[in-house]
């Protein structure tokens, strides 16, 4: 197909978000009659979804965008509880019941931003796979789904392949073996239960995705489809969304909407035109001219990208909250009072913060250790109320309290903590 003619494939086309597909036209025609049903799963290992899963929730808006049909955001309640190998060399870690229901509850907020959910024939579902897999009976699975899956097909997977030949006593456990099997009937069971014909995800998950078209169709089911986005790097190679702090989360309470918009301000500059296709909803004429920025204008453009991917999560007001809170910390060089902030007692700094703490994971989190602050301070990276910190024995006390009683930590230049005694 050279040209999509439904506005969905048009809109992820030139916006950069396929990788692969097993039907461009399938695909097209079922989206130009809006009657497209589309999944992607999420498993909740962990409080917050975080920007690496921004891809695949901004496919589903757009299926809902574009009134090509109806979203579905898959909670893994049921798969969770095994863990997918795929993209992974160990084995991951086993949650708790209760620690994967408070997860699953904790991230369902996020797809709130991006997705109207309702009943309607164009509202956005959110379903949970443990509603059938914990029910599933283990011989009736094995004889009515089992059958169909063929162990060496499986073995030559990329996921599993690169588990099995690592050097190690544990390899690929057979609970782990049995995701690809229940992905795929999550997706026959979504077809039958919501009329799911198509499974979004990120290109690691092309082989888990055809395994259920595969299923479906020798279940005598109806044909369905795979589309794949591509995994995201930075232009430096970097995986998006790690940062020297760690993820950044989409869950507020984990990343506050500031230090939101400032990861997306500290955009590479080779990157700036493509994040804004992928991130924002701008109409690609005004991603055209920002695109098109040179020099220290092309800070603009990061500006407005930090804007606008914190309001499509935040809302507009916390997206221009933040940007205000940017602009007085750094072009007017005033102390904004909306900068992230952390509470430790009185007693703590009467008594002497040594400086490398205060930066460190304990505190303002600005610095993943001791040794990564002292590191800082030698390179002239961190500072005290805008003074570099030159003696990494230094300790903070109650005359470093500015009058608006905080003490304000710096790493470079973007990157703030208020430290507020109480």
């Amino acid at each position: 197909m050279t040209t999509p003619k439904s506005d969905f494939l048009k809109t992820l086309t030139e916006r950069g978000f396929i990788n692969q597909c097993s039907d461009l036209e399938g695909v097209d025609e079922t989206a130009r009659a809006g009657k497209l049903v589309s999944y992607v799963g999420y498993d909740a290992t962990g409080p917050s979804l975080h920007v690496g899963h921004l891809m695949t929730i901004m496919m589903l808006h757009w299926l809902q965008a574009t009134g090509a049909g109806r979203p579905i955001a898959l909670m893994g309640g049921g798969t969770t509880r095994i863990g997918d190998p795929s993209g992974r060399d160990e084995a991951r870690k086993l949650l708790s019941y209760e620690d994967i229901e408070a997860n699953k509850n904790s991230i369902k907020e996020s797809f709130k931003s991006f997705m109207t959910f309702g009943d309607g024939p164009g509202d956005a579902m959110m379903v949970d796979n443990a509603e059938w897999l914990i029910k599933l009976n283990y011989i009736e699975m094995l004889r009515d789904v089992g059958r169909h899956f063929s162990v060496n097909r499986m073995l030559s997977f990329d996921s599993v392949k690169m588990r099995l030949e690592r050097d190690n006593e544990l390899g690929l456990s057979f609970l782990e073996f049995n995701y690809m099997i229940l992905q795929a009937y999550d997706f026959v069971e979504l077809h039958r239960r919501c009329g799911c014909r198509l499974q979004m995800g990120g290109s690691d998950q092309w082989g888990n995705i055809v395994n259920g078209i595969d299923l479906a169709r020798r279940m005598g089911l109806a044909q369905l489809f795979a589309l794949t986005c591509p995994l995201i790097t930075t232009a430096s190679g970097a995986k998006m969304g790690k940062t020297v702090s760690g993820a950044v989360w989409l869950k507020a309470e984990m990343r506050s909407p500031y230090e939101y918009w400032q990861f997306w301000r500290n955009t590479e500059d080779a990157d700036v035109g493509r994040f804004l296709k992928l991130f924002t909803i701008l109409p690609m004429a005004e991603i055209a001219r920002l695109e098109a920025l040179k020099g220290s204008d092309i800070n603009e453009a990061k500006k407005i990208l930090a804007t606008e991917a914190t309001a499509l999560l935040h809302g507009r007001a916390a997206a221009d909250d933040a940007a205000e809170t940017a602009r007085k910390t750094f072009e007017e060089g005033a102390l904004a009072e909306s900068l992230p902030t952390v509470d430790i007692p009185a007693s703590v700094l009467a008594a002497g913060l040594n400086v490398t703490a205060a930066f460190g994971p304990e505190y303002a989190k600005l610095v993943t250790s001791i040794g990564d602050a002292k590191r800082q301070i030698k390179g002239g990276g961190l500072r005290v109320n805008d003074v570099p910190v030159t003696d990494e024995r230094a300790q903070l006390s109650q005359k470093d309290v500015t009058p608006e009683g905080v003490i304000k930590l710096s790493f470079g230049r973007k990157k703030h903590v208020l430290i507020r005694p109480v």
